[in-house]
């Protein structure tokens, strides 16, 4: 148990909410009642804070403080790079309560929150959600995150475990509540989807102060698991619309996209700015629209509204300062997903600048990602739309890339684009996917046939342990060479080349005709080479193909088909 939370400790809650959003995002999505594409709660929950993690470490990396920062640099550069990334009505309100949670630790000027300090960031969350939104409506977000102010409050006293639990307690009964409280939320028998996400947000608080699955990059499964967060079986008998699209999160007093609603989705960042001309551009939009969010300040906000006149909108920013990344969303056509069948091209995940080479030479669109620095669903959804083309096939090549991939495949769909997710798990399986890619037919087509290879792809890794252990073949010491198949080590020994042929051996028991053998950044100069050899002199009637990869932590990857 923790009863104060240091950086590291903020970083783990940050890193477990995004783990929570990512595994959470599809239910949260499917609370959803209008079909509006501005509603898909989990997924803009989980792209925003994603492409926030990944704008805070690159600015600390160029100040020099990654994995050093204070809680109170940790804090703050989060909450901006939030406003900076916020997507869609329930984006923008979550950089508000995250905002409020930075506001206390500033103001603290604590070396670690403690009881006081998070159920004061639970108070602020609370104010600067409520804030935030023209229009407030109980049943929202907003209601819960107070019920969770409200709770942390009165145990501020008993500890930072008590404020935890009693404001995730509180939060949770909110949640349960939101369905009689809106019509739209009752008619459907769902809970809100932004409220549901913020619950989340504080359960990974609670595993942090628990110290329980807190270490980062662990996968969390299952996450507030509750039937609460699950549609009706009666859905289809309570005549709602049902639609992939649209919540009821929009906290700004009438639920995204009501029929017969505005057709346009506005959305920008505005700098040169006041508090005063920003009041006016407030009282103007709340003139034009609905769902309005203008938060932020001093130096920088970010504008949120649903509209009829799109130019209006645009024009009053104009009056108000100098916006700038203007995003507009015609719901109409999202909904429409009007899509070309023509153009199929692959976006490929590479550990290694050799992997990069041979996936960019098979004429995929590439994105670094591997162990340490695993890409981001912002920098594939980049990706995806960097291929100009309609039709996108997404090979991650790592277990722990492909939820990033799922939300940067959703977040695309969006935009009326049509993508595929191979589940390829290693380098060697997105290689075998991509030797079989056809551009001449359709992605769904191409999209099962490289499902299939990567699926029948068995593979194997090499790597030195450093540290001791006890793995499925035994324990292992610091400097011992460890071989897995399929993610599971089956080999304990002490030279590179031989585990590695072993590994293959083990792969090829099963049968197959063609052994790939990738060599990593630190394996010895001839490694992958040596390996090779050994393979053709002990299995004369398989083909071999060695590449050097450049992969980091994996001297040797391998796969046979």
């Amino acid at each position: 148990m923790l009863d104060a939370l240091s950086a590291v400790d903020a970083r783990r809650w940050a890193v477990l909410t995004r783990a929570a959003f990512a595994a959470r995002r599809a239910e949260i999505d499917a609370l959803n009642v209008y079909p509006v594409p501005d509603g898909d709660t989990g997924t803009n929950l989980y792209l925003t804070l994603d492409a926030a993690l990944d704008a805070v470490r690159t600015e600390h990396e160029r100040a020099g403080v990654l994995g050093t920062a204070t809680l109170g640099q940790e804090c703050s550069a989060l909450s901006r790079s939030m406003l900076l990334t916020a997507r869609g009505n329930s984006g923008v309100i979550l950089s508000q309560l995250v905002r409020g949670f930075a506001e206390a630790v500033a103001h603290s000027g604590v070396v670690a929150a403690d009881a006081a300090v998070i159920a004061d960031g639970l108070r602020r969350a609370s104010e600067r959600a409520h804030a935030s939104v023209t229009r407030p409506t109980e049943g929202t977000i907003l209601t819960v995150a107070r019920a969770a102010a409200e709770a942390g409050t009165a145990a501020e006293g008993d500890g930072l475990v008590a404020v935890t639990e009693r404001a995730l307690d509180a939060a949770t009964r909110a949640l349960k509540a939101t369905t009689a409280q809106l019509p739209a939320l009752e008619q459907a028998g769902v809970v809100d989807a932004g409220a549901a996400g913020y619950v989340l947000l504080l359960e990974a608080l609670a595993r942090v102060v628990h110290q329980d699955g807190a270490h980062l990059g662990e996968r969390i499964e299952p996450f507030a698991d509750d039937p609460s967060l699950r549609r009706r079986k009666e859905w289809g008998q309570v005549g709602a619309v049902v639609h992939p699209f649209g919540s009821t999160d929009a906290a700004a007093g009438v639920p995204d996209g009501v029929p017969g609603g505005p057709a346009y989705e506005v959305m920008y960042l505005l700098r040169d700015s006041d508090e005063a001309r920003v009041a006016v551009l407030r009282q103007t939009l709340d003139d034009l629209g609905d769902s309005l969010l203008v938060v932020g300040g001093p130096d920088l906000w970010n504008v949120h509204v649903h509209v009829e006149d799109v130019g209006a909108a645009i024009e009053a920013g104009l009056d108000a300062g100098r916006p700038y990344r203007v995003r507009v969303t015609h719901f109409a056509d999202q909904l429409a997903h009007r899509r070309p069948a023509t153009g199929v091209a692959v976006v490929a995940c590479a550990a290694g600048p050799g992997l990069r080479d041979v996936f960019t030479q098979a004429g995929a669109v590439v994105v670094s990602s591997g162990p340490g620095r695993r890409a981001s669903a912002g920098q594939l959804l980049d990706a995806v739309r960097a291929c100009h083309a309609l039709a996108v096939i997404m090979l991650p090549n790592d277990r722990d890339t492909e939820m990033a991939a799922q939300a940067a495949a959703s977040a695309a769909e969006q935009d009326g684009l049509d993508v595929h997710l191979v589940r390829s798990h290693t380098a060697v399986q997105g290689l075998a996917a991509l030797a079989v890619f056809d551009p001449t037919l359709s992605a769904a087509r191409n999209a099962a046939q490289m499902s299939h290879a990567a699926a029948a792809t068995r593979h194997g890794a090499v790597a030195v342990a450093d540290k001791q252990a006890l793995t499925s073949a035994g324990p292992c010491q610091p400097g011992d060479v460890l071989g897995a198949v399929a993610g599971d080590v089956v080999i304990v020994g002490h030279d590179l080349a031989e585990v590695g042929s072993d590994v293959v051996a083990r792969l090829l028991a099963g049968g197959g005709e063609l052994v790939t053998v990738v060599g990593g950044a630190q394996a010895p100069e001839g490694l992958a080479g040596e390996v090779g050899r050994r393979i053709q002199l002990a299995h004369r009637d398989v083909d071999v193909t060695v590449i050097d990869g450049g992969q980091p932590h994996y001297p040797l990857l391998v796969g046979v088909e």
